[in-house]
């Protein structure tokens, strides 16, 4: 199973993303797990400079912007 969390301290963006994320794992079909990071230590261990962030298994895939559906389902795959 995916371990996708997405980084962010709750604002509109990152809500967004995390909405975005949850519909392109549905559409996949995918049996995973999308938890909201909001505690700034766990996301300062990231290495990020902006945020929203998308994490997909341990990798950062990308901050500081909300990506498509469908850039979302490549990376979910």
């Amino acid at each position: 199973m995916k371990k996708v969390q997405v980084l962010g301290p709750g604002c509109k963006n990152c809500q967004v993303l995390y909405e975005r994320t949850t519909q392109a794992a549905q559409e996949l079909g995918l049996d995973c797990s999308i938890e909201k990071v909001t505690d700034l230590g766990a996301i300062v261990r990231f290495n990020i400079l902006s945020t929203p962030a998308l994490v997909v298994d341990g990798d950062v895939k990308i901050s500081g912007r909300v990506p498509a559906v469908a850039q979302i389902k490549e990376w979910l795959r």
